[in-house]
């Protein structure tokens, strides 16, 4: 019977990977039947048994409540308004340094940490309005188009809510923390190395300074704005609490009611919003329970013990590069973050066996280079540079996608040479 589920399994993971059924219901229905043809009851009176009830309970992983936590103090931000005004401080900041490239990476880098706290990675948010405002300033629009649909490399790797990053955690064992600033550091290595390639393009073609004052005018401080300081403290009391060790959730709670009490907003209103934002957790929350169910069976059905033969070899070895490569792979075979976990996440239960695995370095080297590569090939074809085209005149998707491929590689190496070097540690 085991070999009959291994079958099953295998083949709902070839599904998943193909993308031409529903993602999560593949995941869940395929494991489910391949629990159940291994005879994995479906509850059972003996409270110590492996039973469909328990796997599915594992899949509701703490990190879930985190995500929550995190979701209610976004929310709050954007209804008091202080997310704007941080947006708008970014790219006048991008402006400062960089000129055009620098309005490009900026609202790139804003639509990322819009996506990073909402789960919805959308570059248009900001390409609609810094798009044409950089190509005025001098870049390229297709250059324009492929820098903001970086945005997904730090919504996806850097956040809070992507189903596939949520599993790895979940796996690997670790918190938010750590592996975001991997994540956001490995994005902006990205971003910074596009931005030095159109600084480089626009020697000797810079305008003048009157007319890159008009097109910034649109991000000036508006009157009666709240400052950029009072609307980032909120984000420092985020970070503090989290590096304190406190739980997520409740310092996202805490801290957004210095956020309403800041932006004397209305509590009522307030906390309305609060409960409107976590709406957002729907399709993070079904599709984290349902890859953690599906990490579940393949360990409970043998087929983590079958894979551990056939490449035993490489995990003994070099268990993080093995795992750097695979996860590389997936992205760019699916371009997908959340079908790669159907590969990734049983390779990393294999590597997470291992002994002395730093589960950081695990952590990184599985969510990493998918989250990197699965924009390789096309620039993504869901949510990402598909829809920065149409909002920046003048560019084409593919001389933007060619634009972000040495870039893109660039994050790659970033994140695989620093998952390997955290390995030895």
């Amino acid at each position: 019977m085991l070999i009959a589920a291994q079958i099953i399994m295998v083949l709902t993971l070839v599904l998943m990977v193909w993308g031409k059924t529903p993602l999560y219901s593949t995941a869940v229905i395929g494991s489910a039947l391949a629990a159940l043809v291994a005879g994995i009851p479906i509850i059972s009176s003996d409270e110590e048994a492996t039973t469909i009830r328990t796997l599915i309970g594992d899949g509701l992983n703490p990190v879930i409540a985190d995500m929550a936590g995190v979701l209610v103090f976004i929310g709050i931000m954007e209804a008091v308004g202080f997310l704007d005004v941080l947006v708008k401080a970014i790219i006048r900041l991008g402006n400062r340094f960089g000129g055009g490239p620098g309005v490009a990476s900026s609202g790139g880098i804003a639509a990322g940490l819009i996506g990073a706290f909402t789960g919805f990675t959308q570059p248009a948010i900001t390409a609609v309005v810094t798009g044409p405002a950089s190509t005025k300033l001098g870049v390229s629009p297709s250059k324009s188009a492929g820098v903001h649909a970086h945005a997904g490399h730090l919504g996806n790797f850097a956040g809070f809510t992507h189903p596939t990053l949520l599993a790895v955690i979940a796996t690997a064992g670790i918190k938010f923390g750590w592996i975001n600033v991997i994540g956001l550091a490995t994005a902006l290595t990205i971003f910074g190395v596009s931005f030095l390639r159109m600084r480089g393009d626009l020697k000797g073609k810079e305008i003048s300074g009157e007319e890159r004052d008009e097109v910034m005018k649109q991000f000036a401080p508006e009157e009666g704005e709240p400052s950029v300081w009072l609307a980032l403290l909120p984000f420092v009391l985020l970070v503090i609490g989290f590096a304190l060790g406190y739980p997520v959730f409740a310092v996202g709670f805490v801290v957004s009611v210095i956020v309403m009490a800041l932006g004397r907003y209305n509590p009522l209103k307030g906390e309305e919003e609060m409960l409107k934002s976590v709406q957002r957790v729907a399709v993070p929350l079904i599709a984290t329970v349902g890859f953690l169910f599906m990490s579940g069976v393949i360990g409970e059905i043998g087929i983590v013990p079958l894979m551990a033969g056939l490449f035993e070899p490489l995990l003994t070895s070099m268990p993080i590069l093995t795992l750097v490569l695979v996860s590389a792979v997936a992205g760019l075979l699916t371009q997908s973050n959340s079908a790669s976990a159907a590969i990734i996440l049983p390779f990393l239960t294999l590597v997470m066996a291992q002994d002395g695995i730093n589960p950081l370095a695990a952590a990184a080297a599985a969510a990493g280079p998918t989250a990197v590569m699965q924009y390789f090939l096309t620039g993504g074809p869901v949510a990402a540079l598909a829809t920065a085209i149409p909002v920046i005149p003048g560019s084409d998707l593919k001389t933007a996608n060619r634009f972000q491929r040495p870039s893109i590689l660039a994050g790659l190496g970033f994140v695989g040479a620093l998952a390997i070097v955290l390995g030895f540690f």
